[in-house]
C-alpha cells in the first residue's frame, strides 16, 4: 500500500490525514499533542496506523511550533546587526498607532533588545552603488559577545540591501568563519527583499527569533524519520498557503509562522471550489485557540505585509485571524464577573473532563454537562471523559456567582460564542464586508459545536460542516501546492515603463524561482508562475497588488489598478499618473493530487444503532434529542432540530428551529427553519 499523509500540529491534539493511494480511501485519527516535544506526537500517530514508513509517498507536516515560541516569548535571544548611524531604526519602530485613542496603550515588546543591537561601518546607496565597504573590525566586539553571552540567533539589516546583498552576504561569511554553525543567522534580503528598513529588520528578526526553536524541532523529526526508514521528502506547510520541504523551512523558518492555521484555509478554498460557493468564512476551533479566514470569489486572501503582535513581517501571508477561544479555554472570575479565556488548559492538563487535574471549568466541560457531547463519547474518537469531573469545577464557580450549573454552563458557551462572532467582525464589517453575504464553513474539534450560535449573532444563512471536521485543517494541507514567492524593487512611473523592459525583470524571476523549484523536486512542466505588481498613486505612501498578464499589456494593467484602487477604497482617480513599487512572482510546482474529494467518506462507526437520545439543554431547558452517527446519515435527507452528530472527530450540534441536510459531497448544511 502507498500512503499520503498530513500531520497538524494543535494545541491539544495532533491530526492526522491518511489517504490511500490504492483504495483511494483516507482515514483519521488523532493523537495528544506533547508540548515538550511535538515530534513525538507526529510518529505517535504514524504509529498508531501501524504504517511502514517506506510506504509512505509524500509527507506534510503543518506546525505551530515557531508561532508559539513567538506567542510564548519563549524564541531565541537575537543579537541584530545593521547599519553604523541608524540601528536606533528596529528600537524606535513606527509612530503611526493603530490605537491612537487606546489611553493605555503599550508600545509591543520587541524581540530584539536594545542592548543587543549593534552598528557596523559600511554604507550602500538607495540605487545599490557601495559608498562605503564593510569595516570587518567591527565584528571583532560582536563576535566575541555571542561566544561570551552564548547568543544563539543573529538577525542582519544593512541600508538598501533589497537592492544589493553584498555586504549582507560578507557579514554571514564573516560571522560563520568565526563562529561556525552554531548560530543561526538570519539576513534581511534573504526573508523581505524589500525596502522600509524597520519591517525589513523585523522581519529578520523574527526569523532569527523563532530559529533554532524551529530548526531543532524540524531536524529533530527528520532524524526521528529517517530512523524508522522514511527516505522521502518531509514538506512542511508555509505561512502562504503552499508547501516546501523541510531542508528549505531550516533556512527560512519565518515562513512556517501560520504552518498549522492555514491548512484549513485552503481546504476552505478546496471546498469554494467543489461546492460551487465562492464566498466562506472558514472558523478552526480547536482546543487553545480559533482561527478565523475568508475565502472570496473561491481564493484565500493572501497579503504580502502583515502583524503579528503588532509587530510587521513583510513576508506572504494567508490573511488569518487568530483569537484565544477553544475547547480548553478557562472560565474564570474578575471583580465578580465571568470571564471566559484567553487562558487554555491545553493538553496538559486538559479540561477538568479528561481526568488528569484540570481544576477549572472550561467550555467543553460546559458543553458535556449541557449534554452536547454525550458523557459515553470519545474525544478524538479514544478518549473518555469524566462528567463528574465537569460537574464538581462547575459547582464550584456557580456558588461563587449565585447561580445554578446550568446557567453557569450556558453562560460560558454564550460569552465565548460572543467573543468569537465579534472577533468574525474585525475581519469582515471593520473591513466593509459584511458576513450575510457568506456561508460560514466550521471545523475544528470544536468549531461545529457552536457554529450555530455564531452563525446567528452574524446573521449568517447558511452553515457547512465538512467531513471529518476535527481533521479538516491537516486535510487541507493535502490540497495545496509547493510555493514560493519572489519578489524585486521596480520603482518606476507606468507611463515611462517599456514593455520588453518589464518583461526582461518578469522573466530573471521565472528564472531564479524554476531553480527554486528544481530544488524542491518539480519538474518543468508542473511549473506555473504569476505575475502581480504593487502599485499606487504618485505621492502615497501604500499600495494595491494587481494581477498582471503573462502578455504584458501597459494599458491594461493601468485599468486594471484603477478598478483594484477603486474596489478597496471605493474611489478612484482614472487620469491621476501612478507607479510601480515592487515586482512579485508567484511560483507553483504542481502536487499530484490522486484522491478525490468525494472518497473523503471513511468514518468508524461509532455505535451501530442507527439513532439514539438524551437530553440536552438549550435555553435553560432539557430536549429529548436524536443522537445520529454521521456515517448513516442519507444524502439529500432532512433532519429537525434538536440533533446532535456525532463522527470520530467532532461533534455537530443543531439547536431546534433548525435543519439539517447532507449535500451530494458529503457536507452537513445548515439553515434556520422559516
Amino acid at each position: 500500500m502507498k500512503y499520503r499523509i498530513a500531520a497538524d500540529i494543535g494545541g491539544t491534539f495532533t491530526d492526522f490525514v491518511i489517504q490511500e493511494y490504492e483504495s483511494k480511501k483516507t482515514f483519521t485519527s488523532k493523537v495528544l499533542s506533547t508540548p515538550k516535544n511535538p515530534a513525538i506526537a507526529v510518529m505517535n500517530g504514524i504509529n498508531k496506523f501501524k504504517l511502514d514508513l517506506k510506504n509512505i509517498e509524500f509527507l506534510v507536516h503543518g506546525t505551530t511550533v515557531g508561532l508559539n515560541a513567538f506567542l510564548e516569548r519563549k524564541g531565541a535571544r537575537v543579537l541584530l546587526i545593521m547599519t553604523a548611524g541608524v540601528s536606533d531604526t528596529y528600537t524606535i519602530a513606527r509612530g503611526d498607532r493603530k490605537t491612537l485613542y487606546e489611553v493605555q496603550y503599550k508600545k509591543p515588546k520587541q524581540l530584539a533588545n536594545k542592548i543587543d543591537v549593534h552598528e557596523v561601518k559600511e554604507r550602500i546607496s538607495w540605487e545599490g552603488k557601495i559608498i562605503n565597504t564593510i569595516n570587518q573590525k567591527d565584528f571583532d566586539p560582536i563576535i566575541k559577545k555571542i561566544n561570551k553571552e552564548n547568543i544563539t540567533a543573529v538577525a542582519v539589516c544593512f541600508l538598501h540591501s533589497y537592492i544589493n546583498p553584498k555586504h549582507e552576504v560578507l557579514a554571514k561569511k564573516i560571522l560563520k568563519k568565526r563562529i561556525g554553525d552554531k548560530v543561526v543567522i538570519s539576513l534581511s534580503h534573504e526573508v523581505a527583499r524589500e525596502w522600509r528598513e524597520y519591517e525589513r529588520s523585523s522581519t529578520a528578526v523574527m526569523n532569527a527569533y523563532v530559529g533554532p526553536v524551529v530548526n531543532n524541532y524540524l531536524a529533530h523529526l527528520e532524524k526521528e524519520l529517517l530512523k524508522n526508514k522514511y527516505k522521502k521528502p518531509l514538506y512542511i506547510m508555509q505561512s502562504n498557503g503552499g508547501i516546501i520541504r523541510a531542508k528549505t523551512a531550516i533556512k527560512n523558518p519565518v515562513q512556517t509562522l501560520l504552518s498549522g492555521p492555514v491548512g484549513g484555509t485552503i481546504g476552505g478554498a478546496a471546498l469554494s471550489k467543489i461546492t460551487n460557493k465562492p464566498n466562506l468564512i472558514c472558523v478552526d476551533m480547536g482546543g487553545t485557540s480559533f482561527d478565523m479566514s475568508l475565502i472570496i470569489d473561491g481564493k484565500p486572501n493572501i497579503t504580502n505585509e502583515t502583524e503579528q503582535e503588532s509587530l510587521p513581517l513583510l513576508i506572504p501571508f494567508v490573511d488569518i485571524h487568530t483569537i484565544g477561544a477553544g475547547g480548553g479555554s478557562i472560565a474564570w472570575l474578575e471583580a465578580g464577573a465571568l470571564r471566559v479565556g484567553p487562558q487554555s488548559a491545553g493538553a496538559e492538563p486538559g479540561p477538568a473532563c479528561y481526568g488528569k487535574g484540570g481544576s477549572n471549568p472550561t467550555v467543553t466541560d460546559a458543553n458535556l454537562y449541557l449534554g452536547r457531547i454525550g458523557p459515553d463519547s470519545k474525544l478524538g474518537g479514544w478518549m473518555g471523559l469524566q462528567i463528574q469531573e465537569s460537574k464538581k469545577v462547575l459547582k464550584q464557580m456557580s456558588k461563587k456567582l449565585n447561580m445554578t450549573n446550568t446557567q453557569l454552563a450556558e453562560g460560558i458557551l454564550s460569552i465565548i460564542n460572543a467573543k468569537m462572532a465579534d472577533a468574525i467582525r474585525t475581519i469582515t464589517v471593520k473591513h466593509g464586508i459584511d458576513p450575510r453575504d457568506f456561508s460560514l464553513v466550521a471545523f475544528g474539534g470544536a468549531g461545529s459545536m457552536h457554529a450555530v450560535w455564531i452563525a446567528e449573532e452574524l446573521e449568517i444563512k447558511e452553515i457547512v460542516v465538512p467531513p471529518n471536521p476535527g481533521t479538516f485543517s491537516a486535510w487541507g494541507m493535502l490540497q495545496t501546492d509547493i510555493r514560493r514567492d519572489l519578489n524585486k524593487n521596480f520603482f518606476t512611473i507606468l507611463s515611462e515603463v517599456k514593455k520588453k523592459e518589464l518583461q526582461k525583470e518578469y522573466d530573471q524571476l521565472v528564472h531564479e524561482a524554476s531553480k527554486l523549484l528544481i530544488s524542491e523536486g518539480v519538474k518543468e512542466k508542473q511549473m506555473t508562475f504569476y505575475q502581480t505588481a504593487d502599485m499606487r498613486y504618485i505621492g502615497q505612501e501604500y499600495y494595491v497588488n494587481i494581477s498582471i498578464d503573462n502578455k504584458i499589456d501597459l494599458n491594461k494593467i493601468n485599468n486594471n489598478f484603477h478598478k483594484t484602487y477603486k474596489q478597496k477604497y471605493g474611489h478612484s482617480t482614472p487620469d491621476a499618473p501612478v507607479e510601480i513599487i515592487n515586482l512579485r512572482l508567484i511560483a507553483i510546482g504542481k502536487v499530484e493530487k490522486p484522491i478525490d474529494y468525494s472518497k473523503m467518506k471513511k468514518e468508524n462507526i461509532i455505535n451501530k444503532t442507527s439513532k439514539q437520545n438524551r437530553e440536552i439543554i438549550f435555553n435553560g431547558k432539557k430536549f429529548k434529542t436524536q443522537i445520529i452517527n454521521r456515517s448513516l446519515i442519507k444524502k439529500h435527507d432532512i433532519y429537525k432540530g434538536p440533533l446532535v452528530i456525532e463522527e470520530e472527530s467532532a461533534t455537530t450540534v443543531v439547536p431546534p428551529n433548525y435543519s439539517l441536510v447532507l449535500d451530494k459531497m458529503g457536507n452537513l448544511i445548515i439553515k434556520k427553519i422559516k
